[in-house]
């Protein structure tokens, strides 16, 4: 025998020096979830993570859906109503004519935008548009200083602005 037989008879070779790997280490078993305090927060924690996950396919919708929903609703109070809403008419007498098909016109344009915002029809379109609306109306009220009503239609016009940058929104219509 040769002393390399020998060698290999009393001492085999490592699994490093023969190129053999090594089998896997038995992996170890799963714990069960915790119980109590610790393990609502575990639950907790996948529930908001499934959230997260959620709102970035539905959340560019649901804005959609909402401007839709502000646009319809102030659309709507405009052509009932517009007696109310000549007030907001810049530079037109509150009583004229003119002021009150102002406010008709601009309730039309709205409900316009609110349906195709609410339907998916070139949603991105809509929103661009009702966000140069709300740029004119925010213009025009800031005139008179800051207030109430012209934060509400700053958020309105972040949110247009949103809306019209978003690229994907589910249950739109593509063009």
């Amino acid at each position: 025998m040769s002393r390399s037989t020998l060698r290999s008879a009393k001492n085999p070779p490592s699994p490093q020096e023969s190129g053999a790997k090594e089998p896997n280490p038995k992996p170890e078993p799963r714990k069960p979830a915790p119980y109590g305090f610790a393990g609502m927060i575990t639950a907790s924690h996948r529930v908001l993570a499934r959230a997260l996950r959620e709102s970035e396919h539905w959340g560019p919708t649901g804005a959609r859906l909402l401007l839709g929903l502000v646009f319809a609703w102030f659309g709507y109070h405009e052509l009932v109503s517009p007696k109310l809403w000549t007030g907001y008419v810049p530079i037109l007498s509150p009583t004229s004519l003119p002021a009150t098909l102002a406010v008709l016109m601009h309730g039309w344009v709205l409900v316009v935008l609110a349906g195709s915002l609410i339907l998916g029809v070139l949603p991105r379109t809509a929103a661009a548009i009702g966000a140069l609306l709300m740029l004119e109306i925010v213009v025009a009220l800031s005139i008179h200083g800051l207030n109430d009503i012209v934060v509400r239609d700053i958020g309105v016009l972040g949110l247009a602005i949103v809306v019209s940058a978003q690229r994907r929104s589910r249950l739109a219509l593509r063009w």
